[in-house]
């Protein structure tokens, strides 16, 4: 999770929402890509931190299929994301804070607990989920404040 927040930092300076996502293999320990959030740089409305680490890491397996990895997020992905993790069979979800409002897995559609949902991961919610929530909160606070004259 801590390489997740690294990348979600690192969002949040070029002024993206601060979220990142690292994948891992489970038996290893090795690190297989990392993302954070970028739709707005990349023009992509897709570029959500989980889809840039999927992404990355199909080109790196040279397989769309993920099984066997831990994709380690620090909110809870939303329905989009949800649907790519069950497409790219990711065996572990592991993700810091709840997203009431857009998530999809413990909130909202709960996609994995869909009949139509064909892969289902093993899921583990709040992970550091005190930092990953503090980091959005700061974000968006900074920029709702106004400047002073």
């Amino acid at each position: 999770m801590r390489i997740a927040l690294d990348a979600a930092q690192a969002a949040a300076a070029r002024g993206e929402t601060p979220v990142g996502a690292v994948i891992v293999d489970s038996t290893t320990g090795e690190v297989i890509a990392t993302g954070s959030n970028s739709p707005i740089s990349a023009h992509d409305p897709t570029a959500h931190a989980e889809i840039v680490a999927l992404r990355a890491a199909a080109q790196i397996r040279g397989n769309y299929r993920l099984t066997g990895l831990t994709l380690v997020v620090t909110l809870e992905p939303c329905a989009m994301c949800a649907g790519a993790i069950s497409h790219a069979r990711i065996g572990r979800l592991v993700f810091g804070a709840a997203d009431e409002k857009g998530g999809a897995v413990i909130h909202g559609p709960r996609f994995f607990d869909q009949p139509t949902c064909h892969w289902r991961p093993d899921v583990t919610g709040g992970v550091m989920a005190e930092e990953s929530s503090a980091l959005l909160k700061d974000f968006f606070k900074a920029r709702r404040r106004k400047p002073t004259a």
